[in-house]
């Protein structure tokens, strides 16, 4: 799964990969509701172990998809 988050007053947007089977599509748009409607912070974790803190008060827009983005490269 996808996720694109923008940030107020910041040009680039948060681009994190997540393969979380426990966190569904769902769950992960209630998370993100509540923490801009409350302004508290989230944290996600991407497909290479990172954590990413989101400031929930800053949050512009976010994005899910739960389609598989294409690689770009040769498997061999």
């Amino acid at each position: 799964m996808e996720i694109r988050i923008g940030i107020q007053h910041s040009p680039r947007e948060i681009v994190i990969e997540t393969d979380d089977a426990e966190q569904d599509h769902a769950a992960l748009l209630e998370t993100l509701t509540t923490a801009v409607a409350e302004g508290t912070p989230v944290t996600l974790r991407d497909v290479k172990g990172r954590s990413v803190l989101i400031p929930g008060a800053k949050v512009a827009y976010a994005e899910i998809s739960t389609e598989e983005p294409r690689r770009v490269g040769f498997l061999g």
